[in-house]
């Protein structure tokens, strides 16, 4: 059991494009930094784009439930009511409150087909897609089977590099905490935290619970589920938000339309989806 404190240092890489060798552009990255029992944190949103977990939303046929949903659930529950009370900045309520019919609909309809009706009650990130770091109307699906992604990362390194590490695949989507009772929105979560859906966030957010980046799956090594959740909110604060926290903060950025986010533009920005984590030798015993 992992109990010890460590310092982390974030690794800038190359946007990860859809199919691309990820475990080579990881190994490549590490060579030379890491040591045995290192913790190496990687995220699922550069995973799931690398291996080619997107969607095409301006491909997609919206049915009446997701309309619904973008006009009126999103506009007026989350826009007038629900935002409010789960303490959302004043930017993003009027966003939800100006939010798009047509690309809407049709990110609804997405939510409801990989999330399910709970997920899509969500204002963002509902199931774990996300539409933030990615060009035009795509979205990316949250890892399948996150622990062999792990284990395969972890596996390559120590094939390759020659070190046993540590690796623990995380996501931005908060956990919230009471007690020792942990639980979160989204599914394929590390054991000792529990799936909630919708209400998991409107709860935690209501209720001001301590809230963490997600741990999502551990290969390498047993840690206890409060450190790594500790880990998984490091993670997120040494990597910052690459090109936003939301796909409205992405188009801000550029200064474009939401769908006119080019692949050249992600390519342009510095990206560190990769964090370390050693032993603090200073803070040890």
């Amino acid at each position: 059991m992992i109990r010890d404190s460590y310092v982390a240092k974030a690794i800038s890489t190359k946007y990860w494009m859809p199919f691309e060798d990820y475990l080579k552009i990881i190994a490549d990255s590490l060579e030379g930094k890491i040591d045995d029992g290192d913790i190496i944190a990687v995220s699922e949103k550069a995973l799931s784009t690398a291996k080619g977990r997107i969607v095409n939303e301006s491909e997609v046929q919206p049915g009446i439930m997701a309309r619904l949903l973008a006009n009126y659930w999103m506009r007026i529950v989350w826009g007038i009511f629900l935002g409010r009370v789960c303490g959302l900045k004043e930017k993003n309520i009027q966003r939800l409150r100006a939010y798009p019919a047509k690309e809407g609909s049709a990110h609804k309809q997405v939510a409801l087909w990989y999330g399910g009706v709970s997920e899509s009650l969500l204002w963002g990130s509902e199931g774990g897609i996300d539409a933030s770091n990615l060009p035009y109307s795509y979205v990316s699906l949250p890892l399948e089977e996150p622990y062999l992604v792990a284990e395969e990362i972890r596996s390559y390194l120590e094939k390759k590099l020659g070190k046993k590490v540590v690796v623990i695949i995380v996501d931005t989507d908060k956990t919230y905490s009471l007690g020792t009772f942990h639980f979160t929105h989204r599914s394929n979560v590390l054991k000792g935290i529990y799936t909630l859906g919708f209400l998991a966030y409107v709860a935690g957010r209501v209720f001001r619970m301590k809230r963490r980046s997600t741990p999502l799956a551990i290969a390498g090594s047993e840690i206890n589920v409060d450190v790594a959740l500790d880990l998984a909110e490091a993670t997120h604060k040494c990597r910052g938000s690459g090109a936003g926290r939301t796909v409205w903060d992405m188009a801000e950025k550029f200064g474009v339309d939401a769908t006119k986010v080019s692949w050249g533009m992600l390519r342009s920005l510095r990206h560190k989806p990769i964090v370390i984590f050693k032993h603090d030798k200073i803070s040890r015993r």
